[in-house]
């Protein structure tokens, strides 16, 4: 009976660390497994973010190009015709005044080659 019980008590050890390989087998498996979809997961949220900054990038381009401002015409020139007609026209440059003569003297007041 000994030697039974010995065989049966082997037995059962051999199948506890057995069974105990298999768990730490099987836990290793599933957090590379677990790895693997984590990285998986992060790939597609990056995908996808880069997906909707490109999609409201093109709203944005699309609404913009539907919404345009566009000059009136019509009105600058009638602008420019009332004020050219009551004396004042200017240029960006100079202003209503214009240029002072005394600033486009160079030097002498004198005629060439005299």
């Amino acid at each position: 009976m000994s030697a039974a019980l010995t065989i049966a008590t082997i037995a059962t050890a051999a199948a506890a660390v057995g069974s105990t390989g298999y768990g730490i087998y099987s836990g290793q498996k599933q957090q590379a497994n677990q790895k693997k979809a984590l990285k998986q997961q992060n790939t597609a949220q990056q995908t996808a973010e880069a997906n909707a900054l490109s999609t409201e990038r093109k709203a944005e381009t699309a609404s913009n190009a539907v919404n345009q401002k566009t000059p009136n015409v019509a009105a600058i020139l009638a602008r420019a015709a009332t004020l050219g007609s009551n004396g004042i026209s200017s240029t960006m440059l100079t202003g209503p005044g214009g240029v002072g003569t005394g600033s486009l003297n160079l030097g002498k007041s004198s005629l060439l080659g005299s």
